[in-house]
């Protein structure tokens, strides 16, 4: 059974047609990566899938749960979060105000405490910059704030919008062993990035959008030696440094 099942969706911007029929699965513990061209509809689809952009038609299930027509609010409460490109931190406020904006809709603070906590463990620079305003940070350690902030709502499964972006080459190493290290702790990850290499090593199941359409999708090493995609995809979109 899977955690997220994407069914035959379509969504339009007036008579632009942005995705059309789109299906796809995220399962417990997987990472599925979603590639695909500047425009070619993978953050209208994380948009959609969280419920910020209507449908045209199909459904979305989630948790075994329809919430093809649940409100934003309440699949983040299912469990389901977004963080979105460019990040979109807080920065006229501080680490620890941006971390517990992430928790706004729990109400179980000794366990948001905890997790907190967690928090700053896992991400060190955070834990020294916990007063400090956001806007103090670098793009990488934003981006650990983007993704902690996530991690406060306590997911089952974060979608990722092109994380790496804007970043240096270390940052993206360390990025993406974030992302395996965090599925391996049970999160399921549902990744749009441009950086088709490091999205196919970290994936466990890969999708391909072009104008809107699924044109590939199954085993990302399989996907990696096609190609199709080796042409259009790889070895471009590598990350350049902030």
């Amino acid at each position: 059974m899977a955690l997220l099942d994407v069914s035959g969706i379509s969504v339009s911007y007036g008579r632009v047609n942005a995705l059309k029929d789109v299906s796809l699965q995220v399962k417990e513990g997987e990472i599925v990566t979603v590639l695909g061209a500047n425009g070619a509809g993978k953050s209208t689809l994380l948009k959609a899938i969280l419920g910020a952009v209507p449908l045209k038609s199909g459904g979305i299930t989630f948790a075994d749960r329809d919430v093809t027509r649940a409100q934003p609010h309440k699949r983040i409460a299912e469990g389901l979060v977004l963080v979105p490109e460019g990040r979109r931190i807080l920065i006229s406020l501080t680490v620890e105000e941006n971390l517990k904006l992430g928790a706004h809709m729990r109400r179980d603070g000794t366990a948001i405490a905890g997790e907190m906590d967690a928090i700053y463990a896992r991400f060190p620079n955070l834990a020294e910059r916990r007063n400090m305003l956001a806007s103090c940070l670098s793009g990488g350690e934003q981006q650990m704030l983007a993704i902690g902030r996530a991690m406060m709502a306590k997911p089952r499964l974060m979608m990722l919008d092109e994380p790496s972006l804007g970043l240096s080459p270390l940052f993206v190493q360390k990025l993406f062993e974030l992302i395996v290290e965090l599925n391996r702790d049970g999160l399921a990850v549902l990744l749009v990035e441009q950086n088709t290499g490091k999205a196919l090593s970290v994936a466990h199941r890969a999708t391909v959008l072009e104008l809107g359409r699924v044109t590939m999708a199954g085993d990302p090493k399989t996907l990696a030696d096609d190609p199709r995609l080796q042409a259009a995809y790889l070895g471009a979109g590598e990350a350049t440094p902030a």
